[in-house]
């Protein structure tokens, strides 16, 4: 259990081992870093401190520590210009899928789960053999560097086989979920133009198979710069024809595997923003950046090895994925999965990392909610004992599950907060196995993310709420928004507010310990009479009471100046709002929380709307309270219930009060 300790500093729920961290891979790192500069830093604060001082002598550390192979050596590490403007090691060129594809062990590179679990193994051998010969038929196409190819396509070993083909010739990859339509998959392509589709016949959820052939039909008929499709039989709805762009013989051929070295800041991939307000926004990484944020994320800060087992529940459109995609880097073996993490019961996820003896495992903040809810105990139910690290993000985790975790999954487990973002996918703060972790909070910033917490004027606070901030530039900012040839849009989404510092749009505490404590985005923020909460403290004090499944709390400011402040809640089945549950969060928030953001009232609701990546649509349902309509505060393609967000219109700024 967490305390305080006598020196005020609250005791962690999980400190390091000294064998395993004197074993831990950024231990060697340190070792190696005190080598080159004779320099040693005594614990991972200082190892920080020098990594956002010397940004030099760092990055190029991390190059050398995990051997990035580029046609010519560098020199200089980047130049003097200012963020966004920042250059990263000019003149040297890179290509992602030769650092992805260079492991030669035995075992499996890839494991592929459906959720009717049914299990394709890949090798090494096997995956450079299909990423050539998918390579092979992009060029014999025509298809070049710099080209766009896109997947419509769900977790699968076919998506990372198209991702890295087009990587290896230099084209740019982009991909979506089949649950989006084609409608919403097409806002985001057609920007893109491209001129290869890989699409699957179908996808699987919560025990139904969702055929998709004629939403990639209408997607090819959306997007016109297509010259060829390739169909890719997943669910078994697809007929492999033996036609050219079938998967069979895009994907069967004997070619040799070669890569395209390109410029360090040359395109990899385009992810795009949620696209909740308008247009989704395509935001473009390049490959150098790219290899050496995650070689030190995943290599240093999760510790993967190779050989290790790497799962973490994720969509094809979502960062993670290509977070899960980079442990190939580090030779680790991917476990995907293509399915509902509660299908055929909550135990899913625990499942599938005891039979794949996961040493990382990654899920949501609400999964495990969702797990404690239902009283699992994966801990004694399955064999865990392979897992080091339960991973958690797309949402602050608040300090119920830390305990709930080492109860019920195991004592010597860390549980790894981590905050990042689709903008440099990547990590601003998480852990890592020389820190300690306090239950609600984030152990540390992230080696290379000079990140900190400050006020309107740009002061750094500590122990209070700021704006997160990264004052010095990390490799995997984006190279720039795709169809922003100014930059004006780029620098209006980070630099408008701090000039040339990045500002990333969440509210966030710097603890005196050293950790930080990510309170929601600042564009949500509850601001009653000027004393300012984030949401998930709200969130925190009463997601563990009986009977609520969810919530989502906004503070609107309304027309005729007042200021509303509702909670939603999603009830358990059986579960009702009456007096003694209202008294109860009412209570629960004033003593867990803050008794001036008790809320006005407490509403429930069938359902909570969702972004595709799962997080709670705290602004659009604001924006809505104030009066605005409910399409012109959402893309519906990326809602996941668009009927959720819908229900809200009916209390408008007249605050009706209608509960039913």
């Amino acid at each position: 259990m967490s305390g305080t300790g006598l020196t005020g500093v609250p005791s962690p729920t999980w400190t390091p081992d000294p064998a395993e961290t004197a074993a831990s891979r950024i231990s060697d790192f340190a070792g190696f870093v005190a080598r080159r500069t004779g320099v040693t830093h005594a614990d991972y604060a200082a190892l920080w401190e020098w990594s956002v001082t010397d940004v030099p002598g760092f990055w190029s550390a991390v190059w050398d520590y995990f051997r990035i192979s580029s046609d010519t050596p560098y020199g200089e590490v980047l130049d003097e210009t200012p963020m966004p403007e920042t250059r990263w090691f000019p003149g040297t060129r890179v290509n992602y899928a030769e650092h992805a594809l260079r492991a030669d062990l035995p075992g499996a590179a890839i494991i592929s789960v459906n959720e009717d679990g049914t299990e394709i193994r890949t090798s090494w051998s096997e995956l450079r053999r299909q990423v050539g010969s998918v390579a092979n038929w992009l060029r014999v196409r025509g298809v070049t560097a710099g080209d766009r190819v896109v997947g419509y396509l769900p977790n699968t070993t076919h998506a990372v086989v198209a991702f890295l083909a087009t990587a290896s010739i230099g084209a740019v990859w982009s991909a979506c979920g089949q649950d989006y339509a084609a409608s919403g998959a097409a806002a985001r392509f057609t920007q893109l133009e491209p001129v290869v589709l890989f699409a699957a016949d179908g996808y699987r959820w919560n025990g139904r198979t969702h055929d998709r052939r004629e939403e990639t039909d209408r997607l090819r008929a959306a997007v016109p710069s297509l010259r060829h499709v390739v169909t890719v039989p997943v669910v078994g709805l697809a007929q492999e024809t033996g036609e050219a762009d079938s998967w069979a013989v895009v994907s069967g051929g004997e070619s040799e595997l070669m890569f395209e070295r390109m410029p360090f800041d040359s395109p990899l991939w385009v992810l795009f923003s949620s696209g909740t307000t308008g247009v989704p926004k395509g935001i473009v990484h390049g490959h150098g950046g790219v290899l050496l944020e995650h070689h030190k994320l995943l290599g240093l800060h999760l510790d993967l090895r190779p050989g290790e087992r790497f799962l973490w529940y994720t969509t094809t459109n979502w960062m993670m994925w290509n977070i899960v995609v980079s442990a190939l880097l580090v030779g680790s073996t991917v476990v995907l999965y293509d399915g509902s993490p509660a299908h055929p019961d909550p135990g899913r996820l625990w499942q599938l990392a005891a039979e794949h003896r996961a040493v990382v495992l990654g899920v949501s903040p609400g999964y495990l909610h969702s797990s404690a809810r239902a009283e699992l105990e994966p801990g004694r139910k399955y064999d865990l004992s392979s897992l080091k690290i339960l991973g958690s993000t797309g949402a602050p985790l608040t300090a119920q599950p830390y305990e709930w975790v080492h109860a019920n999954v195991g004592s010597r487990v860390q549980v790894v907060s981590v905050t990042g973002g689709t903008d440099v996918v990547s990590a601003f703060a998480g852990s890592a196995p020389t820190t300690p972790v306090w239950a609600g909070e984030i152990s540390a910033p992230a080696l290379g993310a000079a990140v900190d917490s400050w006020d309107a004027e740009g002061r750094s606070v500590v122990g209070e709420v700021g704006e997160l901030v990264v004052t010095r530039p990390m490799p995997s900012m984006p190279v720039y928004f795709w169809n922003d040839p100014d930059g004006t849009r780029y620098r209006e989404a980070y630099f408008d507010m701090y000039p040339g510092v990045w500002r990333h749009g969440d509210w966030v505490t710097r603890t005196p310990h050293g950790s930080l404590i990510v309170s929601g985005r600042s564009d949500a923020t509850l601001n009653r009479h000027g004393v300012r909460l984030g949401s998930s403290d709200v969130y925190a004090a009463i997601d563990s009471l009986p009977g609520i499944q969810e919530s989502l709390v906004v503070g609107a400011e309304l027309p005729d100046g007042d200021y509303w402040m509702p909670l939603f809640i999603v009830l358990d089945e059986g579960a009702e709002l009456d007096d003694a549950m209202r008294a109860l969060i009412t209570e629960a928030v004033r003593t867990g929380a803050s008794p001036r953001h008790v809320p006005d009232t407490v509403i429930a609701v069938p359902a909570l709307p969702h972004t595709r990546t799962g997080k709670k649509m705290e602004v659009p349902v604001k924006r809505i309270l104030q009066g605005a309509a409910v399409e012109m505060v959402a893309n519906r393609q990326a809602v996941d219930d668009f009927d959720a967000l819908a229900y809200f219109s009916r209390f408008g700024p007249r605050r009706e009060r209608d509960e039913a």
